[in-house]
């Protein structure tokens, strides 16, 4: 049995940041306050070229249809547009808006009624990295240290979170999360992301770029 897909030799792998590459920092600050989720990324100037679809998205789960309405509310007002609105669904509630930046945003609950007033708390935020073979880059990330905790086959993978991070990874067919998202599956160029790693410096086989992970700003006084 080849044991090389499950048995690392490598640092342990943990997502510890995840950082948006921007055309305009300051701007994408503005926005991504106004939205409420400033805590969860950071951001990096970059002019790498880019097109269509860049493979990801980062999805919020939140406690209800009125906090979902309530974010995209927020998201469209700071200057975000909507791709697909809120509606019901079989699963919940929820939609997609893009960034002014470009980044692909996806808000949803599992509850079809609300339970309590809309707040601004977010429940989970997870990156869904859209992949070409979930299966394959799933054994490439046990091969790098991670923990599978959840796995559906070759349609989608969720990895354990480290303690230190707010984000949770995720496994996505690329067709499928473009599907779902209501963009167009083509894109070329940078993804204009890269997540901070506990272990060394990689890329993935769909070309996402790993890094080490530089320790966090100092919270302007």
């Amino acid at each position: 049995m080849d044991m090389a897909t499950t048995t690392s030799t490598t640092a342990h792998t943990i997502l510890a940041s995840v950082t948006l590459e921007v055309a305009d920092p300051e701007a994408a600050r503005r926005f991504y306050g106004a939205f409420g989720v400033d805590t969860y990324i950071r951001l990096r100037a970059s002019e790498a070229h880019s097109t269509g679809f860049r493979g990801f998205t980062l999805a919020l789960t939140v406690s209800g249809p009125a906090t979902v309405d309530g974010f995209v509310a927020a998201a469209v007002d700071a200057g975000a547009a909507v791709l697909k609105p809120a509606t019901k669904s079989l699963w919940g509630y929820g939609g997609v808006v893009q960034a002014p930046d470009g980044t692909i945003w996806k808000i949803a609950t599992s509850a079809k009624k609300d339970t309590g007033p809309a707040t601004r708390e977010i429940d989970e935020v997870v990156l869904l990295l859209g992949v070409e073979d979930v299966k394959a880059t799933k054994q490439f990330y046990i091969g790098r240290g991670l923990t599978v905790a959840k796995s559906f086959g070759g349609k989608y993978a969720e990895f354990a979170p480290g303690q230190s991070s707010p984000v949770k990874l995720a496994l996505y067919k690329r067709r499928a999360l473009a599907k779902d998202l209501g963009v167009p599956a083509d894109g070329t160029g940078s993804h204009h992301i890269v997540l901070g790693s506990t272990g060394d410096a990689f890329t993935d086989p769909d070309g996402f770029v790993w890094e080490a992970a530089a320790p966090p700003a100092p919270t302007p006084s």
